[in-house]
């Protein structure tokens, strides 16, 4: 199933490109619109989750660096029947995460500080079980592919809008050439909005499944939720492509369910894992996932209450 959304996603994306190229060539203009969307999609498979995490501005931490962190993503893995991703940290304020890789052993999770600073330690196992859903899914190449191509995308419409071509006989002519800059990016956008929505219900599910907490994971999602209205993402924001990797949009500013979403209400994920909480295989998952203490603090031994978190 995933190889068929993998094959229309590109199919669909090639598409867009092809009619570009038209747009701003005609038939030589479709060629090489054709070439540079093989290359592209090339690229995006080999590359792709490397992009993605450069644009998040996310470092890779050794288990020396953060031994309980990687000790939890370890133990995370070993439940998901997963081999161990790399595991990055990004230096954000706002508590979020994704994960990302064409396929499960060259995966890679990465959570933000912030994440790790005010989340417990139940809430971001839930996260990081959730984004190992999406590494078992193989939901990764599809979404980083997706990041990356929407981007090539938007660009090639910017180059087009620049330097296309000024003949009034043109396709589309210089009236074809304003819709091109504003809706070939929101064409890519759409495809990531549809890929996006639909495969996060999925990996809350197999999150909880991993984690065995479901409510652990609804709290986190509240409150990151909360934390992308309050804390800004400058990467993110920077590169809007990459909004929907991660487990809650960290451009959100309401947390309604639309068309321009990226990412499903919020309130409904929280409901979805309730319910799963309530099924007789979660019978006791009810009494954890409410602790507001930070993640790495150990609650027997005070002294412990101030040691900083893994990253250093």
């Amino acid at each position: 199933m995933n190889q068929m959304k993998t094959g229309l996603l590109m199919a669909a994306m090639t598409a867009l490109f092809l009619a570009i190229g038209y747009l701003l060539g005609r038939e030589t203009g479709m060629v090489m619109a054709l070439g540079f969307a093989v290359m592209t999609n090339l690229f995006a498979y080999w590359n792709a989750d490397k992009m993605v995490l450069s644009m998040a501005g996310a470092r890779e931490v050794s288990e020396r660096e953060s031994p309980e962190f990687h000790a939890m993503v370890a133990r995370l893995a070993q439940n998901a029947g997963l081999p161990m991703p790399k595991v990055y940290i990004i230096e954000q304020d706002q508590p979020n995460a994704f994960a990302t890789g064409r396929n499960p052993e060259n995966a890679a999770v990465a959570a933000t500080t912030g994440l790790l600073q005010r989340l417990s330690r139940d809430e971001v196992e839930g996260v990081m079980a959730h984004e190992l859903a999406h590494v078992k899914n193989r939901d990764t190449l599809i979404m980083a592919m997706t990041a990356t191509i929407s981007g090539a995308i938007g660009m090639l419409a910017n180059f087009g809008f620049l330097f296309g071509s000024r003949d009034r006989n043109a396709p589309g002519g210089a009236i074809g050439q304003i819709l091109l800059i504003v809706l070939a990016p929101l064409a890519a956008m759409i495809v990531q909005m549809a890929i996006s929505r639909t495969r996060e219900y999925g990996a809350d599910r197999g999150g909880a499944e991993i984690s065995g907490k479901p409510l652990a994971l609804a709290s986190a999602l509240r409150r990151i939720a909360s934390g992308a209205q309050a804390i800004r993402n400058e990467e993110a924001e920077a590169n809007p492509a990459i909004a929907h990797l991660f487990i809650i949009n960290p451009l959100a500013g309401t947390g309604i369910d639309s068309l321009f979403s990226t990412h499903p209400n919020t309130d409904s994920r929280i409901a979805a894992l309730e319910a799963m909480a309530a099924e007789p295989g979660f019978a006791g998952a009810a009494a954890q996932g409410r602790s507001t203490r930070g993640p790495w603090q150990v609650e027997e031994n005070p002294a412990d209450a101030t040691r900083k978190g893994p990253w250093g």
